[in-house]
């Protein structure tokens, strides 16, 4: 009986193992600051799951080192509705996520980016709730992603540096005008003399005004949109890693909880006869 515990133990401290990269990419996305963080879709609830199952994998190696089974049978039921949980918002995230709005310009090495590259439902959630928006653009704003993008204006001495330069989605959607307006390049914020205004809908949108920029711009909308992919691909690594791992031991785990109860009640049977 000894054995089966100690297996069943070392199972549960695998799947205590595997929730951590879970619970600390929640907590990564949550803490995360800056313009690219200002759309927070999935990042609490990813906190809040991986907290769950930490600690849901704490309880579960109690119950196996003290040899507790209804504190274990709690645990494995426990398990299996948060590891489904996390798995639908990972589909869900994968879904509304998956496409990208931003397009390669002739002669840049950075992107612009518009709306109709992303899906119907994520474009609803941002372009369709002003309100929401309002908040958005301005923590867009008020995270000086802009403002550090003109004080390094000194290390573009000519024009084709700063078209050779690599800007984040916020820094291409929200801080410059879109390329196909023709703008002249006066500085990272600063432009003039649009020589195809009528090309897109954002060219009138924009201003030199370091308050206005292009943030009422729907390539700003874009470029936060690209923000969040760009921040997704980088969680969902971790994330698909760590749950199929999770979800492989805690199979393992359950299949050795079934034979220590088989073997329990072998022994109850062997020594009551």
């Amino acid at each position: 009986m000894a054995v089966s515990n100690n297996i069943t133990a070392c199972i549960n401290f695998l799947v205590l193992l595997c929730t951590i990269p879970i619970a600390a990419t929640g907590l990564w996305l949550a803490s995360r600051h800056g313009g690219e963080d200002c759309f927070r879709l999935f990042r609490w609830p990813v906190a809040i799951l991986g907290a769950l199952l930490l600690l849901v994998a704490l309880a579960g190696f109690a119950g196996a080192c003290w040899n507790r089974r209804g504190l274990l049978a709690c645990y494995l039921f426990a398990m299996a509705a948060l590891v489904t949980l996390l798995l639908a918002l990972l589909v869900f995230a994968f879904a509304v996520a998956h496409g990208s709005g931003a397009y390669p310009v002739l002669g840049r090495a950075y992107e612009d980016y518009r709306l109709q590259g992303y899906s119907s439902w994520l474009r609803g959630y941002v372009a369709d709730d002003p309100q929401r928006w309002d908040g958005i653009r301005a923590c867009v704003a008020a995270s000086g992603t802009c403002r550090k993008l003109a004080a390094d204006s000194s290390s573009f001495i000519v024009p084709e540096q700063f078209y050779m330069s690599h800007l984040s989605p916020i820094e291409s959607g929200c801080c410059k005008p879109p390329t196909v307006c023709g703008y002249a390049y006066v500085s990272p914020t600063v432009w003039t003399s649009p020589a195809n205004p009528a090309a897109d809908a954002d060219c009138a949108a924009w201003s030199n005004d370091p308050e206005q920029l292009c943030y009422a711009c729907a390539s700003c909308k874009a470029g936060v949109l690209g923000g969040l992919r760009q921040q997704w691909r980088k969680a969902t690594v971790a994330l698909l890693v760590a749950t199929v791992a999770l979800i492989f031991v805690y199979v393992i785990g359950c299949s050795a909880f079934r034979n220590a109860q088989t073997e329990d009640l072998f022994r109850r049977y062997k020594w009551g006869n």
